[in-house]
């Protein structure tokens, strides 16, 4: 899995990038077939103290992307915010891969006449 931190307007400060990571194992655990992992952390200049950090997550799946943002006024919940939006997506489509609407043929049992 390749991982890229970024901030904007910020620095990114070791204490914060492994927060990010440790929070990203928790999705890794649900699903590992993850490609790539792009994190923006961004402090906006918003009129609204609450909605000040930003943090934006794109996670690159075998075949489909997935993207989730979330602000807050403290960017460490902003973060803790995203993860479980990103958490609940990565299980969604998990279940949705494995799902089955159908057995396949070979697994059905044969209807044998008595």
């Amino acid at each position: 899995m390749n991982l890229k931190i970024s901030g904007h307007h910020l620095d990114i400060t070791p204490a914060l990038r492994e927060y990010v990571v440790n929070k990203l194992d928790r999705v890794v655990r649900h699903f590992d077939q993850v490609i790539d992992v792009s994190v923006l952390l961004s402090l906006d200049n918003h009129k609204e103290k609450e909605k000040r950090q930003k943090a934006e997550i794109t996670l690159h799946l075998k075949g489909k992307d997935i993207y989730v943002e979330s602000c807050d006024g403290n960017l460490y919940a902003a973060v803790d915010m995203l993860i479980d939006k990103l958490d609940r997506q990565v299980i969604r489509h998990k279940d949705r891969l494995q799902g089955h609407q159908h057995e396949a043929l070979k697994h059905q049992s044969p209807d044998l006449p008595q």
